[in-house]
């Protein structure tokens, strides 16, 4: 008996050692902790652009279709009106989606061997890094769903790039930035992602759209820098949070400082109040 329960220890003890052997050589996750900021090159407009290093709108340089070019730009001249154009589902706070959503200018990465987290204002994406397929069966999300996968590329023991491919079916409408720059309304973009730390110490988000709405591929370098702050104050509003326009039927309003509902464009009729009793005077 005693033979038998040295052998059985002796097994389990070698099993132990080959794991550890086996953990020890696969390679580290990286840090990537703390508030990261992203970097908006100083040219004007808003900061919500796909490219950051370009002026949002037409200065951005989308390879876009004909079709595609005069959604934007009827996009941009109901926003001279005091429309709000392509861009409508942001003022009802509807979430970003991708790309947009990577415009956030803090972020923050959690990673874990299964997952990758980037939390983003009041956005959350979720990377999966455990060798899963792809689903058959996935519900229309703005964000889509993303699959990662981490490579050593300098053989240190340590990952140091996080590959990322992200796939629809995706709610829209969608836009690239502030100016309602369009993605295809058949929401079946794809999008491949490449993370990594340069030697300056600033991480990139290389980010290609694949979309019918464009006539190539296109490509945007996001960077960010590591803030030095030891503790981040994250930012911890939502959208609705003092969100002052209205929506009523097919027309955005806006609402004043003393809760009366204003027209956003000249000469805008007011909404039909056709279930509303009129009072006399």
């Amino acid at each position: 008996m005693s033979y038998r329960r040295s052998a059985c220890a002796l097994a389990l003890a070698t099993v132990l050692m080959f794991t550890v052997d086996a953990r020890a050589d696969e390679p580290k996750y990286p840090n990537w902790k703390g508030e990261w900021n992203q970097i908006f090159a100083r040219v004007g407009g808003q900061q919500v652009r796909f490219d950051s290093t370009k002026p949002f709108g037409k200065g951005q340089q989308a390879p876009l279709t004909p079709e595609y070019q005069k959604i934007h730009q009827e996009s941009m001249a109901d926003q001279l009106l005091g429309g709000q154009g392509n861009f409508a589902e942001h003022a009802r706070c509807f979430p970003p989606g991708m790309p947009t959503v990577m415009a956030a200018a803090i972020q923050e990465y959690i990673i874990t061997p299964e997952t990758t987290y980037i939390s983003l204002g009041s956005e959350l994406r979720r990377i999966f890094t455990d060798g899963r397929p792809w689903p058959t069966n996935l519900e229309p999300t703005f964000d889509g769903y993303s699959i990662g996968k981490w490579i050593d590329e300098n053989g240190d023991g340590v990952y140091d790039v996080l590959e990322v491919e992200t796939r629809g079916p995706f709610k829209g409408p969608r836009a690239y930035d502030a100016s309602g720059l369009p993605l295809h309304f058949d929401n079946e973009s794809t999008f491949k992602e490449r993370f990594f730390i340069d030697k300056e110490g600033i991480l990139h988000n290389v980010i290609t759209v694949f979309d019918h709405a464009l006539t190539r591929p296109w490509t945007a370098d996001k960077i960010l820098r590591r803030s030095n702050n030891k503790y981040p104050d994250w930012n911890r509003t939502s959208c609705v949070e003092g969100n002052n326009y209205v929506f009523i039927g097919t027309e955005f309003y806006y609402l004043s400082g003393d809760g009366m509902l204003m027209p956003l464009k000249k000469d805008q009729a007011p909404p039909d109040l056709r279930y509303f009793q009129r009072t006399k005077n």
